[in-house]
C-alpha cells in the first residue's frame, strides 16, 4: 500500500472486474434462484428487497472502472478541496502514511464546517482553510471525538452496507478489501438504489409499493429547514452544520419552493475562489453552478412509493421536496429515508435499535 504514500493530489484511478452490468439476465436468473421467488404468489413478500440485498455482495456493485482519488493527511487543506472539484469528486479516503492505514474522509461537509467554523468577514482570510494540512485540521476537529474509519468489505452484503450508512448517519461508505488494505470504491445510497432499481421491474413488487407517501408515513414533514432567496450564504452553512441536513429547499415570500441550497452547491465556493466572501445571498451563488440544473425535484405525499423511487432515481439526486398542490413545501423524502423503507423496515432493523436509544 506504500504506492499511495506519494498521491497527495493526483488521481488514483483502479480497475476492478465486474459480474452485475455484464449478463444481467443471466445474473438475475440465479438471484431468482436464491431468493426461491415464487411468481403465483397471491401477495408478494414485503422483505423481497431485503432479501435481494442480503443476497448481493458490495463486490457486485462496484464498476468495471472507477476512478478513486485519495489524499495524503499531509496534503494542504485547501489544496485538497481544489481536488474535489478538479476531479468531479464528493468525497475521497485519506491515507496517512506514517500509520500505512486510511484513517478518515474528506467531505464537502468538512468545507462547510471549516467555514462555518472560521469565517469572520469577507475582509479576514480563513487562516485554517489557507494553511492548515489535512491532519492537523483533523486534529483541531476531532479532538475527543476521535471516531475510527466506518468502511466494509468487499465480501459483506449489500444489506449490511445499507445498515451501515443508515446506522453510522454517513453518507459514504469506503468499500476497503480487509486483506490488501486497498480501497476499492466508496458506496452511496444512491449508487445502491440504482442498483436495487435496476432489478426492480424483474421482481414481485411488494404491496407497499403501491402505497402513497401519506400512507406509509415515509419522510420527514416536522420543523422542516428552509431559506430564503436572500438568505446569506453564511446563514445557510450555519444551518447546515446546526441541523445536519444535506439541503435547504430556498422557499420565496409566499411558501412556494423556488429553489435547493444542496452541501454540493457549496463545493462551488472553492471551484469559483469565492469562500472569502460568504456574506452575498445564496441566490447569488446558485449562479455559478457547476453543472445544468433542471429545477427543484418534487413530489406529493399522495405519490406511491413505486413512482418516488423511480423519479429519484432517474433524475439522480438526493432527496425529493414534498410539496402540495401549491408547490409550498409539506416536507423531505431522502434516499435514506428510502433505503431504509425498502430494505430495513422489513427487518424491524434499525427502527427498534433508535427507539431505545
Amino acid at each position: 500500500m506504500s504506492s499511495v504514500g506519494f498521491l497527495r493530489c493526483s488521481k488514483w484511478i483502479r480497475t476492478v472486474p465486474l459480474r452485475v452490468f455484464k449478463g444481467v439476465y443471466s445474473l438475475f436468473e440465479g438471484m431468482l434462484e436464491k431468493l426461491d421467488l415464487d411468481d403465483d404468489a397471491a401477495e408478494p413478500e414485503s422483505d423481497i428487497y431485503m432479501r435481494f440485498m442480503k443476497s448481493h455482495k458490495c463486490y457486485d456493485i462496484v464498476p468495471t472502472s472507477s476512478k478513486l482519488v485519495v489524499f495524503d493527511t499531509a496534503l494542504q487543506v485547501k489544496k485538497a478541496f481544489f481536488a474535489l472539484v478538479a476531479n468531479g469528486v464528493r468525497a475521497a479516503p485519506l491515507w496517512d502514511t506514517e500509520k500505512q492505514s486510511f484513517v478518515g474522509m474528506l467531505t464537502i461537509t468538512d468545507f462547510i464546517i471549516i467555514l462555518h467554523r472560521y469565517y469572520k468577514s469577507p475582509m479576514v482570510q480563513i487562516y485554517e482553510l489557507e494553511e492548515h494540512k489535512l491532519e492537523t485540521w483533523r486534529e483541531v476537529y476531532l479532538q475527543a471525538t476521535f471516531k475510527p474509519l466506518v468502511n466494509i468489505s468487499p465480501d459483506a452484503s449489500l444489506f449490511d452496507a445499507v445498515y451501515t450508512l443508515i446506522k453510522n448517519k454517513i453518507h459514504r461508505l469506503p468499500v476497503i478489501d480487509p486483506v490488501t488494505g486497498n480501497a476499492l470504491y466508496i458506496l452511496t445510497h444512491k449508487r445502491i438504489l440504482k442498483f436495487l432499481q435496476l432489478f426492480m421491474c424483474e421482481m414481485p413488487k411488494p404491496a407497499f409499493m403501491k402505497q402513497t407517501l401519506g400512507e406509509l408515513g415515509i419522510g420527514t414533514y416536522h420543523d422542516i429547514a428552509f431559506i430564503h432567496p436572500d438568505t446569506p450564504i453564511i446563514k445557510a452553512l450555519n444551518i447546515f452544520v446546526e441541523r445536519r441536513v444535506s439541503a435547504l429547499p430556498v422557499v420565496d415570500d409566499s411558501g412556494k419552493v423556488v429553489d435547493i441550497y444542496s452541501k454540493f452547491d457549496v463545493i462551488n465556493l472553492a471551484a469559483e475562489k469565492t469562500y472569502n466572501n460568504l456574506d452575498i445571498s445564496v441566490t447569488q451563488a446558485l449562479k455559478h453552478r457547476s453543472q445544468y440544473f433542471e429545477g427543484v425535484m418534487k413530489c406529493h405525499k399522495m405519490e406511491t412509493m413505486e413512482t418516488i423511487v423511480d423519479r429519484i432515481v432517474k433524475a439522480e439526486v438526493h432527496r425529493l421536496v414534498v410539496v402540495d398542490e401549491r408547490s409550498s413545501i409539506e416536507g423531505i423524502v431522502s434516499l435514506s429515508d428510502i433505503l431504509q423503507a425498502l430494505v430495513l423496515s422489513p427487518a424491524d432493523t434499525c427502527k427498534e435499535e433508535n427507539a431505545t436509544e
